[in-house]
């Protein structure tokens, strides 16, 4: 049960990656006020989101292993 729930949310996580990297490649292409005051935020939650991601699909890992 532990181990379909870990890929569900890992699924969302990734698609919510997804989402962040796409408003920040698309304020960065675009430029402007957006990109000057969000810019660097965009890209901490990425990381942020990535690293989330990557401990989650390293536990869903690690209990189907067991």
């Amino acid at each position: 049960m532990h181990d379909k729930t870990l890929f569900i949310l890992a699924a969302v996580l990734c698609l919510i990656v997804t989402v962040i990297l796409a408003v920040g490649i698309g304020g960065f292409a675009k430029g402007g006020e957006f990109n000057r005051r969000h810019g660097n935020r965009m890209m901490r939650w990425r990381l942020i989101a990535q690293f989330v991601t990557i401990v989650v699909i390293l536990g869903y890992l690690w209990i189907r292993s067991r």
